[in-house]
């Protein structure tokens, strides 16, 4: 179910204007990056993240980024959604998608 979820936020992303990378560490990755000509914003991708153990996994490499940039976690979880983690935003990959921008 993640690569389907990840696919469907990757062409979300393009039909928004995106150009969308993966940011990739030397010790993981950001699922994506995506820029236009007026913002750049980072996306981790997740079905579930209702295990301490996945949240922090999904949430490091994000915390890893010290830049000011906007950082998302997006997930089909229902709990704990439009969650502030240390300036990291979790959504809902559903609300998200049906919201006009990020």
């Amino acid at each position: 179910m993640g690569h389907i979820l990840e696919n469907i936020v990757y062409l979300e992303l393009l039909r928004r204007g995106y150009r969308v990378y993966v940011g990739q560490m030397s010790d993981g990755e950001v699922d994506f990056v995506a820029i236009s000509s007026e913002e750049t914003i980072y996306y981790q991708v997740a079905a579930t993240t209702l295990e301490e153990s996945t949240l922090e996994r999904e949430l490091a490499p994000l915390r890893k980024i010290q830049d000011n940039y906007p950082k998302y976690l997006l997930t089909l979880d229902e709990l704990f959604n439009n969650v502030d983690y240390e300036g990291i935003k979790k959504r809902n990959v559903l609300e998200w998608l049906l919201k006009k921008s990020q």
